[in-house]
């Protein structure tokens, strides 16, 4: 007998698709059945709005049905086709934002946040970049949005336009049963889902593209990881057009029932440490530069009021506090860990193109951590070291990106010859713990002989209680190959003015003297991209040019010493 040809009832059928009904995926379906719980999405106090499940899938929706009827015919006869189509999403963290991502996964198409201070100019780029057909934009990026319509709509792009999310906000809240998923196949996980660009520190943005599949894993893999649960407030400070605003406190804690407080807008201390005093908080995430500042705001003006305690306890309230991009300085993790009563802030290391590769969850924590480690390796996670227990990092996970956008060579190129992502940074293990020494390109020095970690040094200089930051980079030098330069800004409330032998006397307890820095250059401030990264490639000539600096204070080793 021959065999039937594979079928599907819905071969059969009529498409199940309406203005109330979701896509068939697993984030919708659990979104809808959280909109039968009386439990608050959203609560963004920059704009003031507060919505439930319900109220957020509501404008969803509305915003969905308005693109299908606002887009050209052709853009639209490509969604329905399943065609891989991008549009860009102009927002600060809140409301808007949140509305704006789950619309255009809801549409079909993939979302590309960019960040919403960039120049128009600058902007064009990742739409050009992504062939980008329109951008979604919230109401304060409004100028960014017409900028880009009047830059980019000619005749040979004649129905790229911006369109606005806030007039689709706060529409008439359906009942939940009224929300409704499709019985049509599920959405393809393994197609498009959303692009994130990364930061630019080694050459132009490439936009690395997430499979569909990845926003339900990402989200229940970080919820997992943390415990999150029903009802978990978290306070979101982060930019949304990088991974961790999406990933870490967006995405999990809406699948989990939590709810996103949002404040946008460049990070305020003192309002921060006073919405920590509430002590109603579950959850927070930061940077090490977030933590080294309320701590030092702690300490500076807090510690001496008499109502200090309560900012201990609000603190101390905080179930889990994150932090990302690198281990903090042993001396900021333990005054946290004192100030919070034993619980210390969860750090992990992970990138764009990969997620998290290595954690330090809550449970972790209580058995212990060492001082500098970003966690051990995550759940699932195929990982090595490119010379054993020391090298680069290479990995391979579930969630890792699919591909550059429109970048087949550079694809390529970033994974090796078994398959592994080559993340370009630099890692030692010690049993089943992992500790990031920095960029392969920048962050690894070789001065006199001796390879050394940047970032080490950077996390000793940051424990000096009068520096605010610092920035460790290699000159090159024809005595010792590279010298190691510092780069700092001091606490002026504490220290005016820094010399380098004063330097190297404080640090001398903490650092062999061969990583003692040899090059000093005291700056107001370390200039940063948008998205607040230090591209020491480029600073490296700026603050330490060839032909030297005024400001630039250097050190001679004696005669009879011929290494540091």
């Amino acid at each position: 007998m021959a065999q039937q040809p594979p079928f599907d009832r819905c071969d059969f059928t009529p498409k199940h698709i309406g203005p109330h009904v979701l896509p068939n995926f697993f984030l919708f379906s659990r979104l809808v059945r959280l909109a039968h719980k009386p439990l608050l999405a959203c609560r963004d106090l920059t704009f003031g709005f507060t919505a439930t499940y319900a109220q957020l899938l509501t404008d969803v929706l509305h915003l969905r049905n308005h693109l299908r009827t606002h887009l050209s015919r052709d853009v639209v006869s490509r969604i329905d086709n399943e065609d891989e189509i991008y549009v860009l999403l102009l927002g600060p963290g809140g409301y808007e934002f949140t509305v704006g991502f789950l619309t255009l996964i809801a549409l079909g198409v993939v979302p590309v946040p960019i960040s919403p201070d960039l120049p128009v100019k600058e902007a064009t780029y990742f739409v050009n970049q992504a062939q980008a057909v329109a951008v979604l934009t919230a109401d304060r990026c409004l100028k960014l949005g017409s900028g880009l319509e009047g830059a980019l709509r000619t005749p040979n792009n004649p129905n790229f336009r911006s369109i606005e999310i806030r007039p689709h906000l706060m529409q008439p809240c359906l009942r939940p049963e009224d929300l409704i998923v499709s019985s049509d196949r599920y959405m393809d996980l393994n197609k498009s889902g959303y692009v994130i660009f990364t930061s630019g520190t080694t050459g132009p943005p490439k936009g690395g593209v997430k499979r569909r599949g990845f926003l339900y894993d990402v989200a229940t893999q970080f919820s997992d990881q943390h415990g999150i649960r029903e009802g978990d407030l978290v306070l979101h400070v982060l930019p949304v057009h990088h991974a961790t605003g999406i990933t870490v406190t967006l995405l999990p804690f809406l699948w989990s029932g939590g709810c996103i407080e949002f404040r946008s807008g460049g990070f305020d201390t003192e309002w921060t440490w006073e919405r920590i005093r509430k002590a109603d908080l579950d959850f927070f995430s930061g940077v090490p530069t977030i933590y080294m500042r309320l701590m030092q705001y702690y300490e500076q003006v807090l510690v001496k009021l008499p109502e200090a305690a309560e900012y201990a306890r609000g603190a101390s309230r905080i179930r889990a506090m994150l932090c990302g991009t690198s281990a903090l300085p042993r001396p900021l993790q333990q005054k946290w860990t004192a100030l919070r009563g034993g619980g210390g802030i969860l750090t992990r290391y992970g990138g764009t193109e990969f997620g998290n590769a290595f954690t330090v969850t809550p449970w972790l924590a209580k058995q212990g951590v060492p001082d500098g480690a970003v966690g051990t390796k995550g759940p699932g996670v195929e990982l090595k070291l490119s010379n054993g227990d020391e090298g680069e990092v290479l990995i391979k996970n579930p969630i890792m990106f699919s591909k550059y956008l429109f970048d087949e060579e550079a694809t390529r190129n970033i994974i090796d010859e078994e398959g592994y992502f080559k993340t370009g940074d630099i890692a030692r293990r010690e049993g089943d713990f992992y500790f990031i020494q920095g960029r392969a390109s920048v962050d690894i020095l070789k001065s006199g002989g001796y390879k050394i970690s940047a970032l080490d040094i950077q996390r000793e200089i940051l424990g000096l209680e009068y520096v605010a930051e610092v920035m460790v980079v290699g000159v090159e030098d024809e005595e010792f190959g590279q010298r190691v330069a510092a780069a700092m800004v001091l606490r002026d409330d504490i220290k005016q003015a820094l010399t380098l032998e004063e330097l190297r006397a404080d640090l001398r307890s903490s650092l062999a003297g061969y990583k003692m820095p040899t090059l000093l250059r005291v700056v107001k401030a370390i200039p940063k991209t948008a998205s607040g990264k230090v591209v020491k490639k480029v600073l490296v000539h700026e603050l330490f040019p060839p032909a030297g600096h005024a400001e630039v204070q250097r050190w001679t080793p004696p005669k009879n010493k011929s290494k540091l």
